[in-house]
């Protein structure tokens, strides 16, 4: 995630959409030729701050110069939801927003601190939104986690006032390469990041009220199909943990509407610290019974050790295919190990088997065997060793 510039739109805007975005900001509106145009001023009321004249729509010879007076206006205002509305308006986006309220009389170091959990909390929250989009499992760990990375590359970061409160943009065009291709409208499609992130905050709400209704965990075991994780309840546990509670809200872009099956404006979720015994009993859960996968890979040997000549060796294999992770360790035979040596002398990439172990995050390939190098060509193997090069992923 990164700030956007400070730089002013530069193509044309719906004046319906830059007045959703001031109402959902809590500007009032006030008057106006009925029909042709409307005034808004800040939050905090009249005559402290810039007041802006939104044209009623482009039908009149004057709505040009009304919206584009307005944006300007926008732009110099002091009221701190100025740069949020500008920037929703660039980039069609729809917007997550937290809330995290602190413990009062904080000192500046704890407040620090409490910043950079909320932080850290969003963003593996985003990183669970996004793997989901993908996989529905319990336990991610490192599958699918590259592309999901590459996904919160484009989103944009709000400002974060007093340590409490933080705003993400989602923009609705997601980069090429980046999401599942599913043939349908972005803006309605199962991909769309703020939804399936809403769906599974939803349905982790329901299963910790059960559990803590009823004593029973079971809730979670079918929450999974609507996205939740070990790594969503991770990051909730984050986020609520040293707070006396968050408040999540999703608000839809206001050009693309909501999504079909969700509310035009989804009531807000909130999770406390009591929530936290059933939501890291359920991360727990789901590591634990999140099973090992059988696979063949194709890999490239990155490192090689072991403690004594002719005994089994550890290997670290950089996956090519066959797995949706980016690195293994295996432990190898003596054979395998040497078939595994060679390989990485002569610069070409094994197959192996194995079982890709749920326990570390399906970092560890478990019973590994039949290590066979792959032929390559001159190009492919050139390729191959400079990738090697390049740094390393954990």
């Amino acid at each position: 995630m990164h700030r956007p510039t400070d730089d002013p739109p530069h193509h044309p805007h719906d004046p319906a959409v830059l007045g959703t975005l001031l109402a959902r900001h809590g500007w009032r509106r006030h008057g106006g030729a009925p029909g042709r145009y409307h005034r808004w001023t800040p939050p905090t009321g009249p005559g402290t701050g810039t007041s802006l004249l939104v044209p009623a729509g482009n039908a009149f010879p004057d709505s040009t110069d009304l919206l584009t007076e307005a944006l300007t206006a926008l732009e110099h205002s002091a009221a701190p939801s100025a740069r949020e509305i500008l920037i929703a308006l660039r980039t069609p986006s729809d917007e997550i927003r937290w809330h995290r309220e602190n413990p009062a009389h904080r000192a500046p170091t704890a407040a620090w601190a409490d910043q950079e959990r909320l932080r850290t909390g969003a963003r593996a929250m985003l990183l669970a939104g996004a793997l989901a989009t993908r996989a529905r499992t319990g336990h991610h760990g490192t599958r699918h986690r590259r592309q999901a990375e590459t996904t919160l590359a484009p989103l944009l970061l709000g400002p974060t006032p007093g340590g409490s409160d933080l705003t993400v943009f989602l923009p609705l065009e997601t980069p090429a390469g980046t999401g599942r291709h599913t043939g349908q409208n972005p803006t309605d499609g199962p991909d769309r990041l703020a939804a399936t992130l809403l769906r599974a905050l939803q349905t982790t709400r329901d299963a910790t009220d059960y559990r803590r209704t009823t004593g029973r965990p079971d809730a979670f075991d079918k929450a999974v199909e609507a996205g939740v994780s070990r790594e969503l309840t991770d990051a909730l546990v984050t986020l609520t943990a040293g707070s006396q509670g968050i408040r999540i809200t999703v608000e839809w872009a206001p050009a693309a509407g909501p999504p079909k099956g969700f509310a035009t404006r989804p009531e807000p979720l909130e999770f406390s610290p009591g929530d936290l015994p059933a939501l890291r009993e359920a991360g727990a859960r789901y590591v634990r019974d999140e099973p090992s996968v059988p696979v063949r890979i194709t890999a490239a040997v990155v490192r090689l050790r072991r403690e004594t000549p002719g005994g089994t060796g550890v290997v670290r294999l950089r996956v090519l295919e066959g797995a949706d992770v980016p690195q293994v360790r295996a432990t190898l035979t003596d054979d395998d190990y040497r078939a595994a040596g060679h390989a990485h002398l002569a610069g070409l990439p094994v197959r192996v088997s194995g079982r890709l172990e749920s326990r570390g995050g399906f970092r560890r390939l478990a019973d590994a065997h039949s290590v066979t190098p792959v032929p390559a060509d001159e190009a492919e193997r050139d390729g191959l060793l400079k990738s090697l090069q390049s740094p390393e992923e954990e």
